[in-house]
C-alpha cells in the first residue's frame, strides 16, 4: 500500500499521449520505473501508441490479451479532443437556444483576437445546425414564456434523421434557472440523441457566449473522446483507468468531458514541472515544455495558476484550466523561406510524416536543424524510424534539403549564399526568440520579473534550447529533471485526483454566510466524487476559492475564501500586483465561487535515478556554434556523479532527451540524478549594424516588435 491508501500490486502506467510522440513511464511492481517513447501515429506498426507502449514494458505481443491481473492503474493525457477542435473533426452537434438567440455565438463578443491583423477570419462554429426554442424565463425564475415542448420535438425529430446524434442546449439564464433546459434534455434522450450537454451542468456560469461555446464543445468533442476511452477500456478490461483533466487533476475515465479534456497532456506537463523541481527546492519556476508539434510555457510562483476562461482554437470555453500558453514552435515545427523572411511553424509535420530525418519524405524542421548542427546524435536518438521502425535518424537527406534551401534564398535575395549549417542556426534562433516571447506573454506582460526564476526544461526538445532561451529572456538558472524527456507522462502519475465545481453567486461581499452554504453543498459533491475513486477520507483536502471584482466590472482576482475584511485585503493586493494600484470602489461583489475537492495520491517526486556503473564512456563529438565546428565532449548522463560539474559547450544524452550546455553555462548533478545549469560567464549581447537585410534578423526583429506591441496592448487593457 502506498501513504494514500492505494494498492500496489502491479505495473502502473502513467502516459502522455502527445502530437508527435506518446510518451510512457512504466512503475513495476518493484517500483522501478522504465521509460518508453512512441511515435504517436504509425500505422504500418500498431493502432495505438499507447497500448503498444503498455506491451512493449510487459514484453506482451500485439495478438496477445494485456494481463489486467497485472496492471494496477492507468493514468493518461491525450491530444485527442485538443486534435479534434483544432482540425474541426468533433461529431455532428445540433444547438438548441432561447427563440432570438440563434446567431448570438457567431456575433459573441465582437472582440478582435489578433488586434494587428489587417485581416479578420471568423473562426468555424463547431456546431452544424441551430434550432430556436419559444421558451423564456428571467435570473429570479420568473417564467416570462412558457416552453413550447410540442412545437420542438419534430425539430428535435427531424435533426436526428439527418444522423445527428449530438446536442447542446443552451438557454437564456440557464445556469441559474434550469427547468427547461432539463425538460429538453428529457425530449432529447426519448428521441435517442446520445450526447446530450446542457449549460447548467456544463458550465453554470453568467455570460451567454461563453457558457453557449463551452456546452457546445463539450457536446462536439466528448463522443470522439468516449470513443477513444472505450477502445483503451475494451483493450485493458477491467484496469482501473484514469484520465488528466485540463485543471491539472486526475479524474477516472467514466467521469471524463469534452469540456476539461483540451489541455489534458499538457496539464500533466505542469504537475510534474512544479512537483519535481519543488522536491529540489525551487519554488519561483517558468515551465518550459518543448515537445515535437507544439511548445508550452507557465508560470509557478506558491500555487497552480488556473482560467476560467479560456479560447482555444477560436472557442470560448468556461471552465477551469492550468495557465499555459501555447507557441507552434516545436521539434516538429516547418521551416519556411516567403516575402524575404525565414519563417518557422506555425504548421508543424507532426508525427506522421514528421521531420525530415524521419525517413517518411518530411519537410525540414527544427529538429533538422538541431540534426545538422551535432546537437542531436542519430546513434542517441531512438531507432524508431524506417519501414520496420529500427532505423536511425537520415542526417544526409537533412543536409542535402538545407543545401537546396540556401541556394533558394540566395537566388531570391541576391546575397552570398550561406552555408547549410548557418542557415539551421539562422532558424534555430527564430525558433528560440519565439519561444521566448511565448514566455514573456506569462510572465513580463504579467508583472513578473523573469530574471528572478528558474527555466524548469522538459519535453523531447526542451534540453535543445534550454540555455538559448533562458540567455534570451536574463533567466541564469535551468533545472533538468532525471525524466524530463517525459516529465508530462511523469506528472501523470504524480498528479492528484481532482474534483471542481462552481457557482455564480454575484452578492455582496458581506453575504459569507450565505457563500459558507453554498460551499458546504458543493463540497459535499466534490468530496463524494474524489471518494468514489478509491483516496481514502483523510487524504482528501478541501480549497474554497472566491473570485471578486469591483460592482460594475467584469474582471475578477481569485482570493481564498474567508472572512470578508481579509478578502477585501487579498483582493486589493492581487489588484496591486495585477495591475499597478488599488482601485476605489463603493461595492466589491463575489462573482463566483470555486469548490475542489484534492485527493493525495501518495507519489513521490523523486525518480531517485543514481549514476550507472554501466553508463557510456565521455566520448567526443562535433558541434557547431557560432560559425564553426568545434569538438565538444558527448557525455552519458548517467556516468555523472553527484556534485560532478561540467562546464559548456557540451552535449548530455540521456534515453528520454538530449541536453545541450552553451558556452559560458555550469551544469551541476544534485541529489537523484538531477541537473541544475547556471550561466557564470555573463553573456555578451552585441549586433552588427549595417545596411544589408539579413533574412535571419529580419524575422527575429519583426517577432520582437510584434511581442512588444502586444505587451504594451496588454497593459492597456489592464
Amino acid at each position: 500500500m502506498d501513504e494514500a491508501g492505494v494498492k500496489l500490486a502491479g505495473w502502473q502506467f502513467w502516459i502522455d499521449r502527445g502530437g508527435t510522440f506518446t510518451d510512457i513511464v512504466g512503475r513495476a511492481p518493484d517500483g522501478e520505473l522504465h521509460t518508453h517513447k512512441l511515435l504517436s501515429e504509425n500505422p504500418e506498426a500498431y493502432d495505438d501508441a499507447a497500448l503498444q507502449g503498455i506491451r512493449d514494458l510487459l514484453g506482451v505481443g500485439a495478438s496477445e490479451p494485456i494481463p489486467e491481473a497485472g496492471i494496477n492503474a492507468v493514468k493518461m493525457g491525450t491530444t485527442v479532443a485538443t486534435n479534434a477542435l483544432l482540425e474541426r473533426k468533433g461529431d455532428r452537434t445540433l444547438l438548441v437556444v432561447t427563440e432570438g438567440f440563434r446567431d448570438q455565438l457567431r456575433i459573441a463578443y465582437q472582440a478582435r483576437p489578433r488586434l494587428f491583423d489587417r485581416e479578420i477570419t471568423l473562426p468555424e462554429m463547431l456546431y452544424e445546425r441551430v434550432e430556436e426554442v419559444t421558451e423564456r424565463v428571467d435570473a429570479k425564475n420568473e417564467i416570462l414564456v412558457p416552453l413550447d415542448h410540442n412545437g420542438l420535438r419534430p425539430r428535435l425529430q427531424a435533426a436526428f434523421d439527418d444522423g445527428i446524434r449530438s446536442i447542446a442546449i443552451v438557454l437564456m439564464h440557464g445556469y441559474r434557472v434550469p427547468d427547461h433546459e432539463v425538460r429538453i434534455a428529457q425530449l432529447a434522450r426519448e428521441i435517442g440523441f446520445t450526447q446530450v450537454s446542457t449549460s447548467h451542468e456544463t458550465s453554470p456560469m453568467i455570460k451567454f457566449v461563453g457558457r453557449g461555446d463551452t456546452t457546445v464543445a463539450d457536446a462536439y468533442l466528448s463522443p470522439i473522446l468516449r470513443r477513444y476511452i472505450d477502445r483503451i477500456a475494451a483493450t485493458l478490461g477491467g484496469v482501473n483507468l484514469q484520465f488528466m483533466q485540463s485543471n491539472g487533476g486526475l479524474t477516472d475515465a467514466g467521469l471524463f468531458q469534452g469540456k476539461d479534456a483540451i489541455l489534458s497532456g499538457p496539464a500533466g506537463g505542469v504537475v510534474g514541472m512544479v512537483k519535481s523541481a519543488q522536491a529540489a527546492g525551487f519554488d519561483k519556476l517558468i515551465g518550459f515544455d518543448m515537445g515535437g508539434t507544439s511548445t508550452d510555457v507557465c508560470h509557478f510562483a506558491g500555487d497552480y495558476e488556473r482560467s476560467f476562461e479560456t479560447e482555444v482554437a477560436g472557442v470560448r470555453m468556461r471552465a477551469p484550466m492550468m495557465s499555459i500558453h501555447t507557441v507552434a514552435a516545436g521539434g516538429g515545427s516547418i521551416l519556411s523561406f516567403a516575402n524575404g523572411r525565414m519563417q518557422v511553424g506555425p504548421h508543424s509535420a507532426g508525427a506522421n510524416p514528421g521531420p525530415a530525418c524521419y525517413r517518411r519524405g518530411g519537410p525540414l524542421t527544427v529538429t533538422d536543424c538541431n540534426v545538422l548542427l551535432g546537437k542531436l546524435q542519430p546513434d542517441q536518438f531512438p531507432h524508431v524510424f524506417g519501414p520496420n521502425a529500427d532505423q536511425p535518424l537520415d542526417p544526409k537527406v537533412v543536409r542535402d534539403l538545407f543545401e537546396q534551401l540556401s541556394k533558394q534564398i540566395a537566388t531570391e535575395t541576391g546575397q552570398a549564399q550561406k552555408s547549410a549549417e548557418d542557415l539551421a542556426e539562422g532558424f534555430l534562433r527564430i525558433a528560440v526568440e519565439n519561444m521566448a516571447n511565448a514566455i514573456k506573454k506569462i510572465s513580463v506582460q504579467r508583472g513578473y520579473d523573469v530574471t528572478q526564476y528558474t527555466l524548469n526544461c522538459f519535453g523531447g526538445a526542451g534540453g535543445q534550447h534550454a540555455c538559448q532561451v533562458a540567455d534570451v529572456l536574463g533567466i541564469k538558472s535551468i533545472f533538468i529533471h532525471p525524466y524530463a524527456g517525459v516529465l508530462s507522462a511523469f506528472g501523470m502519475g504524480l498528479a492528484d485526483i481532482r474534483s471542481m465545481r462552481e457557482h455564480q453567486f454575484a452578492e455582496d461581499i458581506s453575504q459569507t454566510a450565505q457563500a459558507e452554504d453554498i460551499f458546504t453543498e458543493l463540497e459535499a459533491v466534490t468530496r463524494q466524487e474524489v471518494l468514489d475513486q478509491g483516496i481514502m477520507p483523510d487524504h482528501i483536502t478541501l480549497s474554497r476559492i472566491a473570485h471578486i471584482r469591483t460592482a460594475g466590472s467584469q474582471q475578477t482576482l481569485e482570493v481564498a475564501f474567508g472572512s470578508e475584511p481579509k478578502m477585501r485585503s487579498d483582493f486589493d493586493a492581487a489588484h496591486l500586483k495585477r495591475f499597478g494600484f488599488v482601485p476605489k470602489y463603493l461595492q466589491l461583489i463575489i462573482d463566483l465561487l470555486s469548490s475542489e475537492a484534492i485527493g493525495a495520491t501518495g507519489e513521490a517526486a523523486s525518480a531517485s535515478v543514481e549514476s550507472s556503473p554501466k553508463a557510456v564512456a565521455d566520448k567526443a563529438m562535433e558541434l557547431y556554434e557560432n560559425g564553426a565546428r568545434r569538438t565538444v565532449a558527448l557525455i552519458d548522463r548517467a556516468s555523472l556523479q553527484k556534485g560532478q560539474k561540467l562546464m559548456g559547450p557540451a552535449v548530455i544524452f540521456e534515453d528520454t532527451g538530449t541536453n545541450v550546455i552553451d558556452r559560458g553555462w555550469q551544469a551541476e548533478t544534485l541529489d537523484g540524478g538531477n541537473l541544475v545549469l547556471r550561466r557564470i560567464e555573463p553573456i555578451k549581447r552585441a549586433e552588427a549594424i549595417g545596411t544589408s537585410v539579413d533574412p535571419v534578423m529580419l524575422e527575429v526583429f519583426n517577432n520582437l516588435f510584434m511581442s512588444i506591441a502586444e505587451q504594451m496592448g496588454a497593459t492597456l487593457a489592464n
